[in-house]
């Protein structure tokens, strides 16, 4: 049986920061939901998109939104600007590094959805009061995870839930610890490849990042609709076309707690 994640938080702001590959691909997904909330008279967050860096050649194409001319520019700003001209929204844009102190509301209604790539911006992250909708892949799947608390003990005494709701689910730096540790540092170190120079090498498969924001929007669409959440993690294979969510209950949270039965 499953349990559904009820964490009673009233959503004032829906915060994506990197506006990436995945990042880009769910804040389009983001804005058509929150337009399509504004027209039907419902409750609507603020969206927020936070990223400090610029389009670069390689990821026009790659990336959504993004258009040879917006080469040189912000990526948050280009994509806010973007979306707001299309819906008529009033999404808003912050070009510097995510910081949980000054970007976030200490007393939560943060949504915040993680679409970094190193641990400096996730153990940031991490930091946040509220809920994390947190995402990673590599060269063609990858996992989105949904909680609200990264303390352990917090959710071991959860882990059964009440009366079939859970009130909190483990962030995903207590479902997998090393994406907030230091990647390990070669002996002769070289630039690590990006994304777009793997995807023209062959080695990352070009639409892994919409699988991966189409995941996000899904999670999204259910806490905003206030729809039951059954699943807290969700891995998405984009070249076996596959994708598979785990279910709320302590069998399954134990085995990424490393509990025993």
């Amino acid at each position: 049986m499953s349990g559904t994640f009820d964490p009673n938080t009233y959503i004032k702001t829906v915060t994506i920061v990197g506006v990436g590959g995945t990042g880009a691909s769910t804040a389009r997904i983001v804005a058509r939901i929150i337009y399509d909330m504004q027209r039907s008279r419902k409750h609507a967050p603020q969206i927020v998109l936070i990223d400090p860096d610029t389009v670069e050649e390689k990821n026009v194409g790659r990336q959504a939104l993004f258009a040879p001319s917006d080469i040189g520019k912000h990526k948050a700003e280009v994509v806010g600007r973007r979306l707001n001209f299309a819906l008529g929204l009033d999404i808003a844009w912050i070009c510097e590094p995510v910081s949980a102190t000054r970007h976030f509301d200490r007393y939560g209604g943060n949504l915040v959805i993680s679409c970094v790539d190193n641990h400096a911006a996730r153990q940031e992250i991490h930091r946040i009061n509220g809920i994390l909708i947190g995402s990673g892949n590599h060269e063609n799947a990858g996992q989105v995870c949904i909680g609200n608390t990264d303390d352990p003990d917090l959710m071991r005494r959860f882990i059964d839930g009440r009366d079939g709701k859970y009130p909190y689910l483990a962030k995903e730096g207590l479902l997998f610890p090393e994406l907030l540790e230091p990647e390990p540092v070669p002996e002769r170190p070289s630039p690590a490849p990006s994304c777009g120079e793997l995807v023209e090498a062959g080695e990352q498969a070009l639409l892994v990042n919409d699988w991966q924001a189409t995941v996000i929007g899904s999670y999204v669409y259910k806490l905003l609709h206030r729809q039951p959440i059954t699943t807290f993690l969700t891995f998405a294979n984009a070249d076996d076309l596959v994708i598979q969510s785990k279910s709320i209950n302590r069998h399954e949270l134990a085995v990424y707690l490393n509990d025993d039965e």
